[in-house]
């Protein structure tokens, strides 16, 4: 129940937002639209199959047939997709655009780490592998499995200069404890140099989006407020000549109304009241 009220709610948000796009192809093409349609779209699919008096339990267990286990391993896939809808929360936290903008801009960055992390792990996956399986005294009479050939050594590798270390595989040697100690150092100035320059894109775009969301903020509040001074006039001039001397209507030079500098319209209505 609360998943048909949650998916309705999200399908007519979607739909009114098609509508009132400006640009239907960009907006098919958006990435966030196409979460959108692709999270709402497997309950769909369940519902089809539901009116078809097919039990979707039964399509997911796959029912021994080979077609029914293709459908099932489909829906299974696009039930999980579910999860995307944590992704929607991006157009309303500043935290997740923040996250999103700064993956786009640290493309480079990205690709530089990546760049590191593949050296690094070609270099240290020999070494390993040497030292677990020539250098070390007793491997010819106990050899370490773990570490019998090169691309076996690559996981061994990838988790050591990425500095999580699992503890699956170990070197018991010297010769291999010496290499497991340089690339896991290796690995910690890897990670420490695009990071930086990835914290620093994350800061300056934290700001950036903070500053924007600010100046919306003040053209909202100062449209307000130049809305309610242009009534006070109106009121003004539509009152008889005697006006009295005190009254309660809301001054122009009132700071509450002048509010910062973004107000240029009441620059242009600060004439004298008709007295």
């Amino acid at each position: 129940m609360v998943e048909s009220v949650c998916v309705a709610w999200f399908s007519l948000e979607f739909l009114v937002r098609f509508l009132h796009a400006e640009s239907k192809l960009e907006f098919v093409q958006g990435p966030l639209n196409i979460i959108d349609a692709v999270a709402i779209l497997p309950y769909y699919v369940s519902l089809v199959l539901d009116l078809r008096d097919e039990s979707v339990e039964d399509i997911v267990a796959g029912g021994g047939k080979s077609s029914l286990d293709k459908l099932g391993l489909i829906l299974r896939v696009m039930r999980a997709l579910r999860v995307l809808y944590v992704i929607r929360l991006a157009r309303h936290s500043l935290g997740l655009k923040t996250l999103g903008l700064t993956i786009q801009r640290s493309g480079a960055d990205f690709g530089l780490l990546l760049l590191f992390v593949c050296v690094a792990v070609a270099l240290f996956s020999p070494l390993v592998h040497l030292a677990e399986s020539e250098l070390a005294p007793n491997a010819a009479r106990l050899p370490q499995l773990s570490f019998s050939s090169i691309p076996a050594s690559y996981w061994w590798s990838i988790i050591s200069v990425t500095t999580v270390g699992y503890g699956d595989m170990v070197p018991r040697s010297i010769p291999g404890q010496m290499v497991a100690l340089v690339s896991i150092l290796s690995g910690i100035l890897i990670l420490s140099f695009p990071s930086t320059s990835i914290f620093h894109t994350f800061n300056r775009t934290y700001n950036e989006l903070k500053e924007e969301h600010k100046r919306l903020w003040k053209e909202e509040r100062g449209a307000e407020l130049a809305s309610v001074a242009e009534e006070s006039m109106k009121e003004r001039e539509s009152f008889s000549d005697n006006w009295p001397e005190t009254d309660s209507l809301p001054v122009l030079d009132d700071p509450f109304y002048l509010f910062l500098d973004d107000i240029k319209v009441l620059a242009r209505s600060k004439s004298p009241a008709t007295c």
